[in-house]
């Protein structure tokens, strides 16, 4: 039996501002991991603001009381997913930011000062952490030891971003999966607007899968729900649902109101729209001959 074990804690949906000021949202709620030994402990992906990761910090030090926070892995580019990074530093200065080379080129990406004044800091004006801080590129192997356990980043490629990877806990049969995998939340197809970049979202799940694991962590969830294999099979099936919808579907408006239909349960209607959106402007592309 392993002597690991895992917590999830899953920050709380908030509100976010539009490029007219009106407020949007709420953004999706988004998980952090704690993976923990008998003493040391590794926390996967952070949240985005400063009250959310000031709660998560909280959250951290009730967990693991006396055992010593190494390592914050981060498994994409996303802002959303790494932006506490500074506070979490702060307090735990012992800790070291680790990602692969491809979600460190892509977080050099998110805060460009050109994309974080069209997108992050006119959403949450003054509620980000700065200095930014980047993570530490992994050796090639992706390998991680937590007091002799070996983990594994695995760089599986598309879900909602490129160069998305996911952290294998053996000992554990865990997957941690950022956003290649979502629980019941509306998933991010604004950057998959395309035929190929969505059937390779689901060429990562099977990845997943291929590992046999029983217990999947998602980027986005619900607090209430089991982190279970089952996310995998859904997050495949709402790809392969909106694949046919759009399909049939004669504009976004059409679209989107035909996945909330099938989907009233999930959450996040905002992301949605981007993705009906992104995918009939990425369409009309097409039959301009411009992809």
């Amino acid at each position: 039996m392993s002597s690991l074990k895992a917590d999830v804690y899953v920050s709380p949906p908030i509100p976010w501002k539009k490029p007219n000021g009106t407020v949007g949202g709420p953004w999706s709620p988004i998980t952090s991991t704690l993976i923990h030994s008998p003493s040391s402990a590794i926390l996967v992906d952070t949240p985005i603001t400063i009250s959310q990761t000031t709660d998560l910090i909280t959250w951290i030090k009730a967990t693991i009381p006396t055992k010593k926070l190494t390592k914050i892995y981060i498994t994409h580019g996303h802002g959303d997913h790494f932006f506490g990074l500074p506070l979490l530093l702060k307090e735990f200065p012992e800790a070291e930011a680790i990602a692969t080379k491809g979600t460190v080129e892509h977080m050099k990406q998110q805060i460009t000062p050109q994309l974080l004044s069209k997108t992050w800091e006119i959403q949450f004006p003054d509620q980000i952490a700065k200095p930014f801080i980047l993570a530490t590129p992994l050796p090639e192997n992706g390998e991680i030891d937590l007091d002799g356990h070996t983990l594994h980043a695995i760089d599986v490629g598309q879900a909602d971003t490129h160069s998305s990877t996911i952290l294998w806990v053996p000992s554990l049969k865990l997957a941690v999966c950022g956003d290649v995998v979502y629980g019941t939340v509306h998933q991010m197809l604004g950057e998959c607007d395309t035929r190929a970049k969505r059937d390779a979202w689901i060429a990562s799940i099977r990845k997943v899968g291929a590992l046999g694991p029983e217990m999947v962590v998602p980027g986005h969830k619900r607090a209430s729900e089991m982190d279970g294999s089952y996310h995998l099979a859904a997050t495949r099936v709402y790809i392969e649902t909106f694949e046919e919808m759009l399909g049939r579907a004669k504009d976004a408006r059409e679209l989107a109101g035909w996945m909330l239909e099938r989907y009233p349960e999930r959450f996040n209607e905002g992301a949605l729209i981007v993705g009906c959106v992104n995918a009939f402007r990425a369409l009309k592309r097409e039959r301009e001959g411009k992809l």
